[in-house]
């Protein structure tokens, strides 16, 4: 079943939300996307319809095991994604953190595994030259 990037958004932010705060809401969705209540409960419908979430109106929001496993990999993705634009590429945290939210959604996962056997060799083969790269930027900043 093909779940569009914007649905991945919702059920991560879901499963962000489940895991910090345990009982979530539409209006803990709407204040986290930055959209009006009516658009949450659009989406919540379509993502019931679809098996992802267990949604009654006025009643609490649940993951479904298949959400779950797309909202963690969706998220497993957003994690590797900031710490490598952090951690090998040097870019500020925060910008890292609002570009991953982003590219999360359109890395295949074979890129993402690549991503992430690249980073431990450099980190393993090449600490050194990663230590002055990430200075050298940082001197750059």
């Amino acid at each position: 079943m093909e779940i569009s990037k914007r649905e991945e958004e919702y059920l991560e932010v879901i499963y962000l939300l489940q895991k910090n705060k345990g009982v979530i809401r539409v209006k803990d969705i709407s204040k986290r996307l930055g959209i009006r209540p009516p658009s949450v409960v659009d989406a919540l419908k379509k993502l019931s319809e679809k098996g992802f979430v267990e949604y009654e109106k006025y009643d609490r929001i649940l993951l479904t095991k298949k959400g779950i496993e797309v909202a963690e990999s969706t998220y497993q993705k957003h994690i590797l994604i900031a710490k490598f634009f952090t951690e090998i590429l040097g870019i500020p945290p925060d910008i890292a953190e609002e570009d991953a939210c982003q590219f999360e959604h359109y890395v295949h996962e074979i890129t993402a595994e690549k991503m992430k056997e690249f980073a431990q060799y450099i980190q393993d083969q090449c600490p050194y030259v990663l230590k002055q790269f990430l200075k050298e930027q940082k001197e750059k900043s």
